[in-house]
């Protein structure tokens, strides 16, 4: 089998249409459709079948694309371990969230730079969803993204995810409004007429805020949007709304955080990369310092 069609039937299987598949690999829909059927004629059996004005996989194709991730994982390990001896050296390019790449990447970056000064990095802030779209186009190496425990993220089954640490939430009010306690629901039952802050362009925390409003039963009137924690801190501190802010860390006048409990919300953390790509020996170094340093600070 070509690795090149088994890597279309994957990308098929992915965006389930062929035109978007030859934009992404910038080919034309013709040529697609002509290598996943020589794809089927290597095979011996048919991988795609219509579906309407498309095409969907058999079930004899999903399979083939299932087993596809493991071909093409084996095919770029590969490749990244025709040299396993070598030096580590090159550019890693790593996306991640601006916590993440502070208390993370910060200290590994500095380290490698005495001790593995032909080790680079290139950092990009962004947030989970945009990390993984640059992965899945291969413009970076590594992502450090985030869940939180009371929405879990599902992990593409073409990724390999490490845990990093993770850090309780808590919700940010008015230094006012502080005189609260109680289980999570009795909190925000409590703000249940106030406005909510949430994140711009992630959908993480506000579905751990509609999750636990919908225990308190009541829906969160969500009317900001902002990426800046600062900038939560000062709508907060203006009496604009409440929102999650990160636990144990200084707030600005004005701002007080209550502690959430049964349940409690915590944000994960990981190391994103594309399955089969960790043995490059510079991503396995980067990987390897993360992964020692969640481990010496809890």
């Amino acid at each position: 089998m070509d690795v090149r069609r088994l890597a279309m039937l994957l990308e098929l299987s992915r965006l389930g249409s062929m035109r978007e598949v030859a934009d992404q690999l910038g080919t034309t829909t013709s040529t697609v459709s002509q290598q996943i059927a020589a794809l089927a004629r290597d095979v011996g059996t048919a991988l795609v079948e219509p579906d309407g004005r498309r095409v969907r996989l058999t079930p004899a194709g999903r399979r083939l694309a299932d087993h596809a991730v493991t071909i093409l994982a084996a095919v770029d390990a590969a490749r990244l371990d025709l040299d396993p001896t070598a030096d580590p050296a090159g550019t890693v390019r790593v996306a991640g969230f601006a916590t993440a790449v502070r208390r993370s990447l910060m200290p590994v970056l500095a380290e490698l730079a005495g001790t593995h000064p032909a080790v680079r990095m290139q950092i990009l802030e962004y947030e989970p969803f945009e990390a993984y779209e640059l992965l899945a186009h291969d413009d970076v190496d590594l992502a450090l993204t985030y869940d939180y425990d009371l929405a879990p993220a599902a992990f593409d089954r073409t990724l390999e995810s490490t845990p990093l640490w993770s850090a309780p939430w808590h919700l940010g009010v008015p230094s006012s409004d502080d005189d609260v306690s109680g289980s999570a629901t009795e909190v925000l039952r409590r703000f249940a007429r106030h406005d909510w802050v949430v994140n711009s362009r992630n959908t993480a925390d506000e579905d751990v805020v509609r999750t636990l409003a919908s225990m308190a039963d009541f829906e969160p009137t969500v009317t900001h949007r902002v990426d800046s924690l600062e900038l939560v801190q000062g709508l907060i501190a203006a009496g604009l709304g409440v929102g999650l802010l990160p636990g144990g860390q200084p707030v600005r006048d004005g701002v007080a955080l209550v502690p959430l409990h049964d349940p409690e919300v915590r944000l994960r953390s990981y190391a994103v990369t594309r399955r089969g790509r960790s043995a490059w020996p510079p991503l396995a170094l980067v990987l390897d310092r993360l992964r020692a340093q969640a481990e010496v600070r809890p």
